[in-house]
């Protein structure tokens, strides 16, 4: 299995879009045509009671909307109701369409869920060695997908996943609600994501994917619950999205160590803007720390963070090889935020005990602009690698004001890198240069101050 998912996805190269990205990926959104096909579930003979398990029912209607994929494609309506099911696949020019009052809910037995193999760039479960449970709604090697609605729901009931992880009583990692694999032209949109096992939604290896008008919602005290996690991903956007989870809201990663580097794919040319962002123990936008396959070409702009442990944070260690790369991060407000910017060369386990520790990561060319801040804790805290420092960290244009408990306005090590107009005043490592390094990949507004 593990060996025809590798080839596999060596093909799916082949069909991703060229073009340089452009680093704005959502001014170019998708015009979402009707499908010339709609049937019901109820057609399958689901039952909306909250009781009834409705998994064949939606195994069944997705085999027979597969029939119209070269005649246009089709949607699957979910009408009103609670239905509970396990995990399905999706199929090509699809659409699942959720109505309002329409809840999908994942079974809360571990023994519905079908245990897959790991994904090649993370080499095993990340949370439990060996092979995950599989995700509530799965696509793999799909084009042309859309998961839409009018606010319907998808629920993952998350707790009793949630008593496993903590009581360390999983036999495999755990699901999350959907999960695309080595897919293109993937929509997300206009719907409620609830109680993720884990993540809410996953892009890996995929292309050209919008997830646009989603509110995603975990319980603060749900462990390493995360929002959107674009993995090994490139031309994505992700816009006008409400997100608060347990952990991180928006994580960009991809792959593990060893596994990373030798899958070698990067999350690349993602734009996110207009969202509104509260991660209680992790991030509200995180870097890595999964991030070997390397990270670059990412506009974050106009963005709302609030009531978290961090901001912006930048992860990796060693061993994990791969960059973090031409990213600019604008226009951003953050209320009640105990660690505004963090970039940390310490954070993070390995898979096993194959990894390189001489494969040190890159962290180069970030620009932080036009930001504000209010009851921050901590300014910043930059902690590099002594054999690979953080360089060209560039910051311009950010009045942070601190609260009565902040002992430490910035904690610098291993950092070098640029500063202007910045409050408080920012640690001489943060003003070796003279002027700020433009990014000439990513169009977006001049980075060169």
């Amino acid at each position: 299995m593990l060996v025809a998912l590798l080839l596999l996805l060596a093909l799916s190269d082949g069909v991703r879009v060229n073009g340089d990205g452009g680093g704005r990926q959502c001014e170019s959104s998708p015009a979402l045509k009707p499908r010339p096909h709609t049937v019901s579930i109820l057609e399958f003979g689901a039952v909306g009671d909250g009781k009834t398990l409705n998994t064949i029912a939606f195994q069944n209607a997705i085999f027979y909307l597969k029939s119209f994929a070269d005649k246009g494609g089709a949607q699957l309506y979910v009408p009103t109701g609670t239905w509970i099911t396990q995990s399905f696949n999706l199929t090509s020019h699809l659409t699942l369409f959720l109505e309002k009052g329409a809840v999908i809910i994942g079974s809360q037995d571990p023994f519905h869920w079908d245990v897959v193999d790991p994904l090649p760039s993370y080499g095993r479960g990340v949370e439990v060695p060996g092979g995950r449970y599989q995700s509530l709604i799965n696509g793999y090697m799909l084009h042309d997908v859309v998961i839409t609605g009018n606010n319907g729901t998808i629920d993952g009931k998350g707790l009793a996943w949630w008593e496993l992880f903590s009581s360390h009583s999983l036999n495999h990692s755990r699901p999350h609600l959907i999960e695309l694999v080595a897919s293109d032209h993937v929509v997300v949109s206009n719907l409620t994501f609830l109680n993720a096992p884990a993540y809410s939604i996953h892009p890996v290896y995929c292309s050209n994917v919008h997830i646009h008008n989603v509110s995603i919602s975990a319980p603060p005290e749900s462990p390493y619950t995360v929002g959107i996690v674009p993995d090994s991903s490139d031309l994505v956007c992700i816009e006008d999205c409400i997100i608060a989870t347990g952990y991180d809201a928006i994580a960009l990663k991809s792959g593990w160590d060893e596994y990373g580097i030798a899958f070698g794919r990067p999350t690349e040319n993602v734009h996110i803007r207009r969202v509104h962002l509260q991660a209680a123990s992790g991030s509200t936008i995180a870097f890595g720390s999964d991030m070997s396959g390397g990270i670059s070409n990412v506009l974050v702009e106009n963005v709302h963070l609030y009531n978290s442990e961090s901001g912006i944070e930048f992860r990796t260690t060693r061993g994990r090889g791969g960059y973090m790369k031409e990213i600019m991060i604008s226009d951003i407000e953050m209320k009640n935020i105990y660690t505004a910017i963090a970039a940390s060369g310490h954070c993070g386990s390995h898979p096993d005990d194959k990894f390189d520790p001489h494969a040190l990561p890159l962290l180069d060319r970030i620009v932080l602009q036009d930001m504000l801040g209010t009851n921050i804790t901590i300014a910043g805290s930059f902690a590099g690698l002594q054999e690979s420092p953080f360089n060209n960290i560039c910051l311009s244009n950010i009045t942070l004001s601190l609260n009565s408990a902040s002992s430490i306005t910035w904690e610098c090590s291993n950092v070098f890198g640029f500063s202007d107009s910045v409050l408080p005043k920012p640690c001489p490592e943060l003003e070796t240069f003279s002027h700020c390094l433009s990014l000439p990949s990513i169009n977006m507004k001049t980075a060169v101050m």
